[in-house]
């Protein structure tokens, strides 16, 4: 192919690419950090509770349990640090408890002793439990893998035993 009027060509800088990434190095290491990634990114159970927190709700009668379960946190509500963000947890309504935790590190825990407003709603398929009034609010939202009306009726159960200010007259 003849060089054309007015176009200067580049040297041929080819040599200078041998042993970087762009060597035959690169397909293997591309498949190890695919590897590593897809290994890293794997969902995490977080069903575990402690030894002892399994033998409390041993003693009680367990309606509803569910692990694993996306749910949307919502926090102060009507002020300017007000957010949310989905988190994965796992939840538990026995006959006087509510349990929404990850791992032992509770999110709610409803119990008869627990004194702090509480409230639940459902809408359509999504179970709102919200704790705290006022600009100190949080909310926990989920979807329960079956009846939310029947969930929603068992978390109302707990709130009503408990000394909850929502109890109050």
């Amino acid at each position: 192919m003849a060089p054309i009027a007015g176009f200067r060509y580049l040297p041929d800088r080819r040599h200078l690419f041998k042993g970087t990434p762009m060597d035959s190095n690169r397909p293997r290491q591309a498949m190890a950090t695919f590897l590593a990634l897809t290994l890293a990114c794997r969902p995490v159970d977080t069903s575990h509770l402690s030894a002892a927190r399994e033998a409390q709700l041993a003693t009680e009668q367990v309606r509803f349990r569910a692990a694993n379960l996306e749910f949307r946190f919502s926090h102060d509500a009507g002020s300017r640090q007000a957010g949310w963000e989905n988190r994965i947890a796992s939840v538990v309504v026995t006959d006087s408890t509510v349990l929404i935790y990850k791992n032992d590190k509770v999110g709610i825990e409803i119990t008869p002793s627990s004194r702090k407003f509480f409230e639940v709603a459902r809408d359509q398929n999504r179970i709102r439990i919200g704790a705290g009034s006022g600009k100190s609010k949080e909310v926990w939202s989920f979807i329960p893998p079956d009846s939310a009306t029947a969930w929603t009726g068992a978390i109302r159960a707990v709130i009503r035993q408990s000394h909850s200010v929502a109890n109050e007259p």
